[in-house]
């Protein structure tokens, strides 16, 4: 899965993953996470999500990581606002207020870049993923992000064999190989959502659940 693939998507408005609402999870948990004012949330492969503006709206910093540059330009633009734009490194930077999303590729992110990052939302980036580019990005995860970071981690759980992703499935186990070394995980709610995916009951699935985990950074080992 090239970036290609991604640019044509939006370019052709093929984005049926863009939820046209805040996510009901992020809401009900992120609160309990307890996180300091201020704090700055990495949240990777954004797109124009509206969790970026609600985060925000929070009194959080976000950094959101994109890479079609027609998202983050509809981001702004669907809001009316005017966003600063400047580089830093090889990501193109819009900024506005609390949010800053930086146009480019995810892997070309350095712990640098966001040393004072310590919350990571992942709606979308990991259920995005084929299997070895998964691998790859929760290894980056891994690398990014300090001890006594939290997040939330959303994903679905479906028998991938009758199902083409993305969004691709993401078994429990999974999350604990990729994740369980370096950071704390709970599950706070798992729901099958079958009868709300028309598309995945003409496919034949017979279960399509949303996974959602707590994660608490252990410390280096």
């Amino acid at each position: 899965m090239q970036a290609d693939f991604w640019h044509k998507r939006w370019e052709r408005d093929q984005i049926g993953f863009h939820q046209a609402e805040v996510n009901p999870y992020l809401q009900q948990y992120w609160p309990a996470l307890g996180l300091a004012a201020n704090s700055r949330v990495l949240v990777p492969l954004c797109g124009k999500s509206l969790d970026l503006l609600w985060l925000a709206d929070q009194g959080f910093r976000v950094l959101g990581i994109e890479l079609a540059e027609k998202a983050v330009e509809d981001f702004f633009l669907e809001h009316g606002l005017q966003p600063r734009i400047s580089q830093q490194g090889v990501f193109k930077v819009y900024a506005h207020g609390r949010i800053q999303l930086w146009c480019g590729d995810f892997f070309a992110l350095t712990a640098e870049d966001i040393a004072d990052c310590t919350a990571l939302y992942d709606r979308a980036a990991m259920i995005a993923l084929p299997p070895d580019m998964r691998q790859r990005y929760a290894a980056h995860v891994n690398s990014l992000l300090p001890e006594g970071s939290q997040g939330l981690l959303i994903v679905l759980d479906y028998d991938q064999s009758r199902l083409d992703g993305p969004p691709f499935a993401v078994l429990d186990d999974e999350v604990e190989r990729q994740f369980g070394t370096h950071w704390q995980l709970t599950v706070e709610v798992e729901r099958d959502i079958l009868d709300e995916s028309w598309k995945s009951l003409q496919a034949g699935l017979t279960r399509l659940v949303e996974r959602v985990y707590r994660l608490g950074r252990k410390g280096v080992r």
